[in-house]
């Protein structure tokens, strides 16, 4: 899985981690070192992140599903 950030985006979340840094813990970041962060931080958390939205997702379809089966057998005469 890749994710695909359009220049905007990739330029906001940079500034969004300098921010935080700065203001969390007390640690400049430079624009290297962020984009360098912001790559990690893509490749190896963000297919975390996706996979439980996945299964969150299922989860919740399937939900659904079971409701409306249930409101199918409520019709039956």
């Amino acid at each position: 899985m890749s994710v695909e950030l359009d220049t905007r985006q990739r330029e906001q979340l940079v500034k969004d981690l300098q921010t935080y840094m700065e203001a969390e813990l007390d640690r400049p970041l430079g624009q290297f070192e962020a984009e360098f962060l912001l790559d990690f931080i893509i490749d190896k958390l963000a297919p975390h992140f996706y996979n439980q939205g996945v299964y969150d997702a299922q989860a919740s379809v399937g939900q659904q599903m079971e409701n409306l089966v249930e409101s199918l057998y409520q019709l039956e005469k």
